[in-house]
């Protein structure tokens, strides 16, 4: 550790404390010789004084992270502003004492420094194995509307802005929250994933902020929240709209703020935390049922991005099935031809109401029952299937042209006992465009 404070009796005081809370510690007593300090050898924390002679605790700051990314920093001052905190935190402090500070003060914050630098070293560990395992996240799609996406995302992920994404379940909103990390200025530092449904709304302040020991029934230690297992990186709040009323307004005065408060304790503490959230819910039309506050709407929607539903891009379908084969086959991933084209047919013909996900799904339950490439229409779920349509029943008399177009693709079908790219070619239609009139009229004579 170093540490830099100008007044005599501090570096007398840190030289005696530090070591006794298990730190070893240099102590200078100028900004310029703790930048050379930080020259001749590498250290986790720096505890700083903001006002010093030569550098000041913002420039000694700014020197340390060129040097050394990962350096925690403390900052110690006489102006007990909030501002002057802001600023020090925006410098890349991890958190500020004002003098005269207590050593009880200092001990909990270091041990809050030990804490993150842990969970960060873990977070780092899974995301590396993660990465060996699966590759890193992509968003697959060449479509127009993918391309706006990801236009969108180069834009916006150097900031540090709150973005609000919407889309409908399984359009794979995660991985756009995981790119605008992956693109940020905070790269390096942890991405902690939360969905907000998931948590039970008796833990939910607990997991997001924290809680000290004996806050509550079950509460036998001391625990970061998520916001702080983030410091310095990002937090992502999935179906940010699951939120109940109460936590909705604690999330904005974090947002407002910067400042964060344990279960059972009564100070705050400021953390730097980027903040992206997503829902598949219409959250104007929530505000108007009563169901989401407005001015927390206001605050997390600073910037905008839509997630188009995979029915909207067909074309993308391809691609991503090959993508998502490649996950479940990674011996297939170099075979040209992985699906035959009747099977890629069904694939793009297909609605999707499940989105990627259910793409997903379907693509594993393909690579589980093929032994060797290409994917044909045997593999993929029954639903894809044969399928033998029934006439509409029709209210009026008489016969329609839907109804004439249904018998004379059904007597394609019979002629070529159910081979649809010769019932395709027989009819002078595209393959694509025979699934996609099949599961129009399926649709219809289930109606």
């Amino acid at each position: 550790m170093l540490f830099a404070d100008d007044e005599r009796s501090l570096q007398e005081l840190m030289k005696r404390e530090l070591p006794r809370m298990g730190h070893e510690v240099t102590v200078c007593p100028d900004g310029t010789t703790a930048a050379q300090a930080l020259e001749r050898a590498p250290y986790d924390c720096l505890l700083v004084d903001l006002d010093m002679p030569g550098l000041n605790g913002i420039e000694v700051i700014a020197r340390a992270r060129s040097l050394s990314p990962d350096i925690e920093a403390i900052v110690i001052t006489g102006k007990s502003s909030l501002e002057t905190a802001v600023a020090a935190l925006r410098h890349g402090a991890f958190d500020y004492l004002t003098k005269p500070c207590k050593l009880a003060e200092l001990e909990a914050l270091l041990e809050r420094v030990a804490e993150k630098r842990a969970l960060t070293y873990k977070y780092r560990a899974a995301k590396r194995q993660l990465e060996r395992l699966e590759g890193a996240p992509q968003l697959v799609g060449s479509s127009p509307q993918m391309e706006q996406v990801r236009s969108l995302i180069a834009r916006v992920a150097p900031t540090s802005s709150t973005v609000l994404i919407l889309g409908e379940t399984g359009t794979g909103k995660e991985l756009v929250a995981r790119a605008l990390h992956e693109q940020s200025l905070r790269a390096e530092q942890p991405f902690v994933a939360v969905n907000c449904g998931a948590l039970p709304e008796t833990l939910i302040e607990s997991e997001l902020f924290g809680h000290r020991k004996g806050a509550f029934t079950g509460a036998e230690s001391h625990r970061a929240g998520l916001f702080e297992v983030a410091g310095g990186g990002t937090i992502f709040l999935d179906e940010v709209g699951e939120l109940p009323k109460a936590m909705q307004a604690k999330l904005l005065r974090v947002l407002e703020s910067g400042e964060i408060r344990r279960v059972g304790e009564n100070d705050t503490q400021v953390v730097d935390v980027r903040v992206i959230c997503a829902t598949h819910r219409d959250l104007e039309q929530m505000v108007q049922a009563g169901e989401f506050r407005e001015d927390l709407l206001f605050r997390i929607n600073t910037f905008e991005i839509h997630l188009p539903p995979l029915r909207q891009r067909p074309g993308d379908v391809p691609l991503l099935a090959r993508h998502l084969l490649a996950r479940f086959r990674p011996q297939w991933q170099h075979e040209a031809e992985a699906f035959t084209p009747e099977a890629l047919a069904m694939l793009e013909a297909h609605t999707w109401p499940g989105n990627v996900r259910e793409l997903a799904n379907v693509i594993e339950h393909a690579a589980i029952l093929c032994d060797q490439p290409p994917i044909s229409p045997a593999h993929l779920p029954r639903r894809f299937g044969q399928r033998k349509l029934r006439p509409p029943h029709f209210r009026t008399t008489g016969v329609t042209l839907r109804e004439l177009e249904l018998q004379a693709i059904q007597e394609a079908l019979d002629r070529h006992d159910g081979n649809k790219p010769r019932a395709a070619e027989e009819l002078g239609i595209s393959l694509k465009t025979l699934y996609n009139k099949l599961n129009q009229l399926e649709q219809q004579s289930q109606s």
